[in-house]
């Protein structure tokens, strides 16, 4: 029996958000609106947003012992994640510097703090919880070591039990060990990504997410899925592929969307789904996320996505 559908191994950030007329040039100082602050993060919304969704969801993540860390805690704790792979101490929580202006583009610099501390060592001493999980998701905003390391324990096994699922978000995008990306089943990539991963190949200039889809596998990971915004997703693997149409939805706000979405996909996988069936749920929980402002606070509930 395995203890979660999902493991989330990733960052934990504290987003600190300030409303300005316009972003300040060199040497400027602007007045900004009273500041807000969110928990926020790649792993923490994608823990976040599987467990409103219901799913039994560990994180194992590091932050600072201070009150963005406690935040984050409590966060993920409302949204029935177990924290009892999350590390505290070594260093300042991560933090994402925000400003926004009116047209609601955003200027941002991150601390890493905490995530930067995240070492394979840390992935060795939470073996047992890699070895609850059905699937494990990861992201960027840690040391790729510690990706390829979680990557190695997973595709390895434990004695007679096979290791969880591998999903990964390449976000922010970075090169990819040829081992790391032959585990993930599936690669989930937005059009930036796609385009950065493919770098030179001639298929990272096309403009149909299937050609991109193809150029990727053939790098090595057993299935891919293209998100595409609006428009939905694309899903392919060695067998086929095939584009999945949104919902039509109001879109308020997409901070966060695409964590909520692959924090979704993962989940499903783990509990069972196909490939295609749990993006297809993906894509409702990404649509419900968009239609209010926020990232965690946007993310829905099982009964919100069957409304819709």
């Amino acid at each position: 029996m395995h203890d979660y559908d999902l493991l989330v191994v990733g960052s934990a950030n504290a987003d600190l958000v300030v409303g300005v007329d316009r972003r300040p040039g060199a040497g400027e100082t602007v007045l900004g609106s009273d500041l807000a602050v969110h928990p926020g993060g790649k792993g923490a919304n994608q823990a976040v947003a599987a467990g409103r969704l219901g799913a039994r969801t560990a994180l194992l993540a590091r932050v600072g012992d201070d009150d963005h860390g406690r935040l984050l805690l409590d966060s993920q704790r409302a949204a029935g994640v177990d924290t009892v792979g999350v590390l505290v101490g070594g260093a300042p929580t991560g933090v994402a510097l925000i400003t926004v202006d009116p047209s609601g583009d955003n200027s941002i610099v991150v601390s890493p703090g905490a995530n930067s501390r995240l070492t394979p060592s840390d992935v060795r001493d939470a073996g047992s919880l890699l070895a609850a999980a059905r699937v494990v998701s990861l992201q960027l905003e840690i040391p790729l070591e510690t990706v390829a390391e979680v990557v190695r324990t997973a595709e390895a096994g434990f004695g007679d039990r096979s290791g969880p699922r591998v999903v990964l978000n390449p976000s922010p995008p970075a090169p990819l060990p040829a081992d790391v990306l032959a585990a993930c089943d599936p690669l989930v990539v937005n059009e930036h990504e796609a385009r950065y991963l493919l770098g030179d190949d001639p298929d990272g200039d096309a403009t149909d997410p299937e050609a991109w889809a193809a150029a990727l596998l053939a790098r090595g990971p057993r299935s891919v899925v293209v998100t595409l915004g609006g428009a939905g997703a694309l899903v392919a693997d060695r067998d086929r592929t095939v584009r999945i149409p949104s919902l039509p939805v109001e879109a308020v706000d997409t901070t966060g969307a695409g964590d909520a979405f692959t924090g979704a996909l993962a989940w499903r996988l783990g509990v069972g789904d196909d490939l295609e069936t749990a993006v297809r749920y993906a894509v409702r929980v990404g649509a419900a996320a968009v239609t209010r402002a926020g990232a965690q606070v946007s993310f829905p509930t099982a009964d919100e996505v069957a409304a819709l």
